[in-house]
């Protein structure tokens, strides 16, 4: 949760914005293996999860998943498309109780290398993913949502 201070003086506790991104390629999705930030284990050390990270200030939507998948891949990334807001408080493993945007994008070209935030980057099959206890917080989730869309073609966002 953020404190903040606001023109009155009145304080509240708001919540995190985060991006997170279903990649995209060959029928196979990417996922990173949960690394460091400044040295220091992030939430879900070890863990597989969708790329991608906070939506910084004076940045929108579409430049935020951007870049945070080619900071934590390398990966360059097309035809983004809004799938879920993921807006529940009591998400899984989550003390910020962030709201999450979920975008599915098209896996274009390799840039670089991921940043420390990944030590290890993966394409897995939809049918042949890592155990549900090896992915982060709730991604397993939204990577079964996304099966199911795959399927059923329902409308998009999906909230909730």
């Amino acid at each position: 949760m953020l404190t903040c201070l606001f023109e009155d003086n009145g304080k509240a506790f708001l919540r995190h914005v985060t991006v997170n991104a279903i990649v995209i390629k060959d029928n196979k999705i990417l996922l990173g293996k949960r690394g460091t930030y400044n040295g220091k284990p992030i939430p879900e050390f070890g863990k597989w999860g969708l790329l991608g990270g906070y939506l910084g200030r004076d940045e929108n939507l579409t430049q935020a998943i951007k870049r945070e998948v080619m900071e934590e891949s390398g990966w360059e990334v097309g035809d983004v498309l809004l799938f879920r807001i993921n807006d529940n408080p009591k998400r899984p493993k989550e003390d910020k109780q962030n709201v999450d945007m979920i975008f599915i994008a098209k896996a274009v070209k390799q840039m670089k290398t991921s940043d420390e935030e990944v030590t290890k980057l993966g394409w897995f099959d939809l049918d042949k993913l890592p155990p549900k206890e090896e992915i982060a917080f709730d991604h397993g989730d939204s990577i079964e949502l996304y099966k199911k869309f795959l399927k059923e073609k329902f409308i998009l966002p999906v909230l909730g």
